[in-house]
């Protein structure tokens, strides 16, 4: 007998995704929540040792091998530790905070990709900035519009994009970054999904140096291993960003744990070692198994046939994904409706779902087959 259900009014993706955290079959949030690899649980095994090593060295020559560890993994090997320009945090959604504080005390307005998770515009709304929806094809294909440039003091990417996967090239971002010079506003990035794609990783802190732009990226630890939620969010800054970004991050914070950056460098020690490539096998391997487990269901599409993130999209055709999501929550199965990634036109979104990866394969198929038999339910669905 299905379990009946309070009615839930969700105000943001964040809440949806909190109602899964105690389920077995979480396919909500983007966290990663796979099983560990031989080579990780050694890690985990050695933690008793990195925290007698964390209480004796200095804290700043952790971080900068964190650092180095973990941006050389990821092919950024200019990125400007060194120079003083990288600041680390409790997560990637702190440093959207911190950026979103520093940017309002110099801008009105934000030019902000869409879709994309609705924790970016919800934060720079938050603190009064006044957002520009960009068109992801319009960003990615073509030069945007100069009376756009001149409304904004930033424009903001994601790149791996969350839900869609989308990166954006050397090339694009080689010109946006142009463009961004030449009306003298801020590039912003959010690239927490690079590491799932080979194709993000192209140095992009040479790019934006080479450019002259005043820029911001946000690079994320935690959508890359099962660590528990112990992770670091790195905030990175041009020389030239003119924006009070270390005063407002020490207005917040002292630093982040010397343990946590330990256990960062070594994971991404491994993962440089080959455990970033055999996380991408393992995602595509789990985007497959999904894709053959509802392979044949009438009136369903996966949107983005090309992604390499930790994440896949469904469109649900004429069904709605908030009748599709009751329906497998009522078994105990929880995805993400995708209205509040379109968070300029929620309608847009209202027919699919997204589906996290980063968990075990024996999770994804129980999951993909109660999906399965909701969706051959409809259009009997009942919400």
């Amino acid at each position: 007998m299905n379990r009946i259900l309070p009615t839930v009014s969700a105000e943001n993706l964040t809440q949806f995704e909190t109602l899964a955290l105690n389920s077995s079959m979480n396919l909500a949030d983007g966290h990663a929540r796979q099983q560990l690899t031989a080579a990780q649980a050694k890690i985990v095994a050695e933690l008793p040792d990195m925290w007698a090593e964390a209480v004796l060295r200095p804290v700043a020559e952790i971080e900068q091998e964190a650092a180095d560890s973990f941006f050389g993994m990821l092919g950024q090997h200019s990125h400007p530790f060194a120079a003083g320009r990288t600041l680390s945090c409790y997560s990637s959604s702190l440093a959207m905070e911190i950026l979103a504080r520093s940017l309002v005390t110099s801008s009105d307005a934000v030019a902000l990709i869409h879709p994309t998770f609705d924790n970016i515009p919800d934060i720079l709304r938050g603190v009064g900035l006044r957002l520009i929806p960009v068109e992801e094809e319009q960003a990615h294909d073509d030069d945007l519009p100069a009376e756009l440039l001149r409304q904004v003091g930033c424009v903001f990417v994601t790149t791996p994009n969350n839900p869609t996967g989308r990166v954006m090239t050397e090339a694009r971002l080689t010109r946006l970054a142009e463009q961004c010079a030449e009306h003298d506003v801020v590039l912003a990035l959010d690239t927490s999904f690079r590491g799932f794609d080979p194709d993000a990783q192209f140095d992009h802190y040479t790019v934006l140096d080479g450019s002259g732009c005043r820029w911001v990226v946000i690079e994320d630890t935690g959508k890359l291993w099962p660590t528990l939620e112990l992770k670091i969010g790195w905030l990175v800054r041009s020389a030239n960003v003119d924006l009070p970004i270390e005063k407002i991050h020490s207005d917040i914070l002292l630093g982040t744990s010397p343990l946590i950056l330990l256990m960062v460098k070594r994971f991404a020690d491994d993962g440089a070692d080959g455990g970033l490539t055999e996380l991408q096998r393992t995602i595509a391997e789990n985007r497959a198994l999904v894709r053959a487990e509802l392979a044949g269901v009438p009136d369903i599409a996966f949107v983005d046939e090309h992604a390499r993130t930790s994440v896949e999209r469904l469109h649900v055709g004429s069904r709605l994904a908030l009748d599709v999501w009751s329906a497998v929550r009522s078994h105990n199965l929880y995805v993400l409706p995708c209205q509040k990634f379109h968070w300029a036109r929620p309608d847009e979104g209202e027919r699919m779902l997204r589906l996290a990866l980063s968990r075990n394969p024996s999770t994804l198929v129980t999951g993909a087959q109660v999906l399965r038999s909701a969706l051959l339910a409809a259009p009997g669905l009942q919400s």
